[in-house]
Order: structure tokens, then sequence, then C-alpha cells
């Protein structure tokens, strides 16, 4: 490959001679350079001038270094790799050159892989990109989604089993301190229009009900059985029945208190901010109780909202629930319902949850993501989270950091870095 010095040290790489001996009329033109106005624009007023056609385009900037990536078609002359040969002397552009078939037969991109960890690190990466080859894919391109509150990438990945290549996936991820997310790449994928979350363990932390029990003094027997509902170890409905009967004769005023207590995932505001200005329909659904769940909803601006009431009498709790209860069946019901009446397809839904109650819900959504979550959900979610983010949702749905960001800098509600508080409402 010759080299064609400067006297600023740089120099124009090509494969040159090759070129004006092949009768290959498509040519991959790789530029190489610190990124700055004008490259790009100066490099199509060579083509144009010289009568080259485009086939293809992609370029990238990696802190302030820049790849572009032209396919075109050129005449027998050669004219376009000469005048860009001299063009790229005389901008101190690094330009090589290859002969490719005319009419390669490239796969369709089939699937979207997202990783997203505190830190991914080669081996992490690596792990990725041998799964991903194992099952036949290819890498076809690679862009950051975020630095914080955790590192993310997508990865455009064509050919390949799909099924091979998750349970390859799933395998990288287990033994790595990473998330690994893979989904088809379709229009369903970027036409969500409604997100429906569980509240404990998911939007707040904790579970409501082990805390009010706290309050009744059977918080140990409570959380065990809340585990091991969760968990999936004993039926739903008896479970919480039997809990709530433990909280009989507590007074209504222990609600402020456990109120104050409750602390949200951190992200549930940028979460719910940002898909309410991406213009999707909101929701949560709850075993918990409607004492609590209705406060957050109004808090965050939550278009809808289920969960339980807990019965009332003379002022303390009877133990007893009014009506049906919110339970596994129930929760994929209500997202069936909101999709009804939104007139949207269960395809356009994403359901969040972590615990063996919200199986169904994930089922049925489009997109069903199992957030820190039981064991038995990981395995049946279409993927899973293991941040402590709950804005980390929005990188699987292909959400850039640096929008929600710039979004968020034009928010006057925003001024002064915290969200106007509602009052009356705990601080979600």
């Amino acid at each position: 490959m010759p080299v064609f010095p400067r006297d600023s040290g740089h120099a124009v790489l090509i494969r040159y001679s090759a070129l004006f001996m092949t009768d290959a009329s498509t040519i991959l033109v790789t530029i190489n350079a610190d990124d700055r106005p004008g490259i790009t624009a100066g490099l199509m007023e060579v083509l144009a001038r010289t009568g080259a056609e485009i086939y293809d385009v992609e370029q990238i900037v990696v802190r302030g270094r820049l790849t572009l990536n032209i396919l075109i078609g050129v005449g027998e002359s050669r004219a376009t790799i000469s005048e860009l040969l001299f063009y790229g002397w005389e901008k101190d552009l690094r330009i090589e050159f290859d002969a490719i078939e005319a009419s390669p037969e490239e796969p369709a991109l089939s699937h979207v892989v997202t990783v997203i960890g505190a830190r991914v690190s080669p081996r992490d990466f690596g792990a990725v990109a041998e799964a991903i080859a194992s099952g036949g894919g290819n890498i076809d391109r690679i862009f950051r989604l975020s630095r914080y509150p955790v590192i993310s990438y997508e990865l455009a990945v064509s050919g390949g089993d799909p099924v091979a290549i998750r349970q390859s996936l799933l395998e990288a991820a287990a033994a790595s301190p990473i998330d690994v997310a893979i989904q088809p790449e379709s229009l369903d994928r970027r036409a969500k229009r409604l997100v429906v979350m569980d509240v404990d363990s998911t939007l707040i932390q904790g579970e409501i009900i082990d805390v009010l029990a706290e309050q009744a003094g059977v918080g140990p027997e409570v959380a065990v059985l809340t585990a091991r509902a969760m968990a999936g170890e004993i039926d739903f409905e008896p479970a919480l029945r039997q809990r709530v009967e433990m909280l009989a004769g507590l007074p209504v005023s222990v609600f402020d208190e456990v109120n104050a207590e409750i602390q949200p995932t951190p992200g549930a505001r940028t979460f719910v901010r940002t898909l309410r200005r991406m213009g999707m329909k909101t929701a949560i659904v709850s075993a918990g109780f409607t004492r609590f769940t209705d406060t957050f909803a109004k808090a965050l601006g939550i278009d809808y909202s289920l969960a339980n009431t807990l019965e009332v009498k003379d002022g303390v709790l009877t133990g007893l629930i009014e009506g049906r209860v919110v339970d596994r069946a129930r929760k994929a019901e209500f997202l069936r319902e909101l999709a009804d009446r939104e007139g949207i397809t269960l395809s356009q839904t994403v359901a969040v949850g972590d615990g063996a109650n919200d199986l169904d819900m994930l089922a049925a959504a489009g997109l069903g993501i199992a957030f820190n979550a039981k064991q038995l959900v990981k395995d049946n979610a279409d993927t899973s989270l293991s941040v402590p983010y709950l804005d980390a949702i929005l990188f699987v749905m292909g959400v850039r950091r640096e929008h929600v960001e710039a979004a968020d800098a034009l928010d006057p509600e925003l001024a002064g870095g915290s969200p106007i508080p509602v009052p009356g409402t705990p601080p979600i």
C-alpha cells in the first residue's frame, strides 16, 4: 500500500494502483480524520463533479475522530479516485479505497442488542460479540446510548439464528456484570405507545405491605409470605388475603407514616417524564393499595392506576380487601383493557414488573421487562434489567441519554435540578 507523505507528517493511505488495473466499478471509500465542518460537504462536491454515484453512506464521530464510509460507483476513467486522492492530500485526510462486489447479498437487519452495565469492560463486550457470532449473527453497527447513570450500547445485528443468539446472550449476561437485551428490529419496536408498570419493588423500593406489617407488629411473618408469593412459591391471592388479615386493627393514620417512608426507585421521575414527552400513555398496576398508588399516579402524572382497596371501618383496617383482588390475571387483563381503550395493539405495549404475579402481564405485552426481578420472572420475560435505575429501561427502548438531558434542560419545572413538588405527595 503506497504512502503519500506531506510536510505536516500526515499521509494519504490508498490501495491505489490496483484500482486502475481492475474492472470493478463499485468502490468503498473510507475516510478518517479529525472531525471538523466541511469534510463531508467537500467530499460530496468531488463526487458530484466527477459523476460518481452514491450507493450507501455511514458516518460516526468518536471523541472528535471522524470515520466516514461511502460506497460509490465510478466510471472507467477512474477520475473520481484521482480527484478524491488529491482532495484527501489537500485536506489532510486519510483515505482508503477498496474494490468490492457490485451487488453483494446483504442479510437484512434482524435484531437489536442492548448492552447495559455500571461498567462494560472489553471482556464483557467481547462475550457479547462472541455470543452473537456463535449464533451466526453479524454486528453491523454499534453506538453508545448513555454514559450515565449506566453505560449502554446498542448493536444492530443482521443474520443468524435468533433463538441461538438469544440463548448465547443470556449465558454471556449470566457470567458477566452486565444486562443484555435482544429485540427484533421492526416497526413495532419504534411504535410503543403504552407502558404499564408494577409498583412495589419496581416504581418504588420495597413492598408497601411489608412496611404496613411493621407498623402492625407482624413484619417478619408478612415479609416471608411476600417473598414466597413474589417468587411464585405459593398462590398469590390466598397469600395476599392472609397478609392483609394480619393488618386488622391498624388505624388509618399509619398511611401518612408509611407514605413518608416510601422511597422511589432511582430514575422513576425521569422515566415517566420522558415517556410522557414521547407521547406515550403510562399506567401503574399493583397488588398494593389504592391509598398509596393513587397518590403516586397523581404525583408523577401517570394516566391510569389500578390497585387493591383496603376495607376501613371506624377509622381502622378490617383485614379485608374490597372487591376483586388485583392478581396475576387481573394485571394482564388491565393491560389489555388499556390497549383497547387507547386503540393500540398489544405489540405497541411495554410491561415492567418484578414478581411472579407480573408474569401474565409481561407475556401479554409487546415487550415484557423483568426489572430487578425474581429468577422465575427473569427466565420468562422478554428481557431483564438488574441495574438499580428505572430510567435504564429507556435505553432498552432505544432512547439516548443525551436526548433525555436535552429535554430536561428545557423544562422550566426542572430549573434548579429538581421537579416542582406536588403538595401532599411522596418524593417519587
